[in-house]
């Protein structure tokens, strides 16, 4: 497993908001869905993302924007065109006023906007929970990444626009594994672009000797790791192990261990009905006392306090 593959293990796209939207110039959709994450590819035309702080972008078709919630956003014609259209939580769209638009501005299977044949389309996929996406993953992204389409070729960008109208038998599961996908190499792209600054775990998972390590925690977390093992299956010595790891990942092994277990249980945790005794032996501890106690340390809730919260 590698590093991409490993955070995005588990709970991914579930039910996700994806919709291709079209339309014509003049165009403003104030983003306020407090989503975790939203990727945008632009297929024809263009389009403004026009954070509340920070510098707007411009999409060209082929370009990718991914927009780190829960802040808001603005999706327009011109980055300082005046919204007229409200998108909230779970996708309900209304006017600035709260008039419901979902029946007027709806043309055809997932498709979304003010014109059938407006010049610009936009493709939208939206993670809607937290725990779709690993929070590592997460903290690793801008609010805003803007990928043109110069510094990447990827062919899932025809595939799913080809997809997002069609209605099949499980249409929908379709489209979620997509969306991972396409997030998935976008993600890529954007750590190596030149220039890039990827976070040091993933930096750290080309070395022979730090990257096996890292390859054994996030394939086994549930094992009762210490750092001498880890040295042993890496075939150096504890001393160098530990101020290898620490000099790439930026924390002891131990130290990332306890953070991954403690993210692959608050997946875990949202993903279904497990119950905190099973997801605590999935991830490494003797008990759901263990792992409340742990979870409660680092992210300063109790899992139910977690499983009960949305976004």
């Amino acid at each position: 497993m590698d590093a991409l593959a490993g955070l995005l293990d588990g709970p991914r796209a579930q039910g996700a908001f994806i919709l291709r939207m079209v339309m014509s110039p003049p165009w403003s959709v104030r983003i306020e869905d407090r989503a975790p994450l939203c990727l945008m590819c632009v297929t024809n035309g263009e389009a403004w993302v026009v954070p509340d702080a920070g510098t707007p972008v411009l999409l060209r078709p082929g370009d990718i924007a991914i927009a780190r919630g829960p802040a808001p956003y603005t999706v327009a014609h011109a980055s300082d065109a005046p919204p007229t259209a409200v998108i909230g939580p779970g996708g309900r769209c209304t006017t600035l006023r709260g008039e419901p638009l979902a029946e007027a501005m709806d043309l055809g299977v997932r498709t979304w906007g003010n014109a059938r044949d407006g010049a610009t389309s936009v493709l939208v996929g939206t993670y809607q929970l937290a725990g779709e996406v690993s929070r590592r993953l997460m903290d690793a992204l801008p609010e805003l990444l803007h990928l043109p389409a110069e510094l990447w070729d990827c062919p899932l960008m025809p595939f799913l626009e080809d997809e997002i109208s069609r209605d099949e038998p499980g249409q929908s599961v379709v489209l979620d594994r997509v969306l991972d996908l396409l997030l998935i190499a976008a993600v890529r792209a954007w750590f190596s672009r030149p220039g890039g600054e990827a976070p040091a775990w993933y930096r750290a998972m080309g070395g022979p000797v730090v990257g096996r390590a890292l390859r054994l925690l996030q394939n086994d977390p549930a094992h009762p790791w210490t750092v001498a093992a880890l040295a042993e299956k890496a075939g150096v010595s504890r001393a160098a192990l530990a101020r290898r790891f620490t000099e790439l990942v930026g924390e002891p092994p131990m130290a990332y261990l306890t953070g991954w277990r403690i993210d692959r249980a608050a997946d875990l945790l949202r993903q279904g009905e497990a119950t905190v005794e099973s997801v605590a032996r999935q991830v490494g501890y003797s008990s759901a006392f263990a792992l409340s106690a742990a979870f409660k340390r680092v992210r300063g809730v109790s899992p139910q306090e977690h499983r009960g919260a949305r976004g």
